[in-house]
Order: C-alpha cells, then structure tokens, then sequence
C-alpha cells in the first residue's frame, strides 16, 4: 500500500472515530423518541379532562334547571319543554350545542319506579323520547339528560369515545319529590 493510501485510511479512521464521539445530535435523536408518547399522554390528558368538565356541566345544569321545578316555579310559570331546554341551556356556558341535548322530565309514582332505560340503541341512534311533564306539588320527577360529545383525539385505538359515531354519550338524572307549593 501506498503512502498516500494509509494516510487516506488513517484520516479516514479518525473521522470516523470522531464521528462515533460526536454527542451533537444525542438530544434531538431522544426527543423524537420520547416526543410521540410525550404529547400523546399530554393530549389523552387534555381530552380526559375536557370530557370531565362537560359532563360536570351538563350535571350542574340539569340540577339548577330541576329545582325550578321542584320549587314549583316552572308549574307556576306552567313552562313546557321549551322553556326547560332554555333554563337548562342558559347554564351549560355555550359549552353544548342546547338543541343537540336530550330531555326527557317524566312523573313516576314510587322513586323504585325512576329506572333508566339506554338513550341510544346499539348502533348509536336516539331512542330516548323527549318528554316534559314536572307534575304537581309531592309527585316524584325523573329528570334526564344526554349529550353526545365530540371526542377529538384518537390514538392506535384508545379514547373516550363510547359510540359508533365517534362521540361519548353524556348523561345526567335527577328524581326528587316536588315541594307542596
């Protein structure tokens, strides 16, 4: 071998061991490694929590709305559906699309009697139908509603979503007796 070819290998040889101490690029090689699961984590964290501050909204609603008519205030006013809905959207802070909401207030004559029955069948349609009847002074009223949350992050298959459209049903009851105003 030539001269001029061992210094060519020897050169060679040192850049290559140069190369193989060069820590330049170790931080942005860890970082696309732990970048993936990092922001995942943080983003199912997110949706966990914006899932549990909608339903902490629909259920604060639905128990402001149902004390006008346990008070006897919504009988008074003789209100109907509408009138529920409206009482009912005014506390949801814009959170919800109000007309995309399920309500259903029915009478029922022993508490035992308050049993759910599923607002969806299994392909995700509505079966619940929407009812308002707050009864009278001492009647036992059921109250019920249920929302279908848009659920925006899906990773490899694990999310909150609950039904074949993609979203996750919300839902919140009520049954109390009716004050004898």
């Amino acid at each position: 071998m030539s001269l001029r070819g061992k210094i060519k290998r020897h050169v060679e040889r040192l850049k290559a061991a140069k190369f193989a101490r060069d820590e330049k690029g170790a931080t942005l090689i860890e970082f696309g490694v732990l970048a993936l699961p990092f922001f995942a984590i943080l983003g199912a964290t997110l949706e966990t929590a914006l899932v549990f501050f909608a339903s902490q909204i629909l259920d604060s609603a639905v128990g402001d709305a149902s004390r006008v008519v346990r008070t006897g205030q919504a009988q008074s006013a003789e209100w109907s559906m509408a009138n529920f809905r409206q009482s009912l959207c005014s506390r949801t802070l814009n959170v919800f699309n109000c007309d995309a909401i399920r309500i259903r207030v029915r009478t029922v004559n022993l508490f035992a009697n308050a049993t759910y029955a599923a607002p969806v069948d299994e392909d995700g349609n509505w079966t619940l139908v929407e009812d308002y009847n707050d009864g009278g002074p001492s009647s036992i009223v059921f109250v019920e509603a249920y929302y279908k949350w848009p659920v925006a992050l899906n990773l490899f298959g694990f999310n909150l979503v609950n039904q074949p459209d993609g979203t996750r049903l919300l839902g919140s009851s009520r049954v109390f007796k009716n004050e004898p105003f």
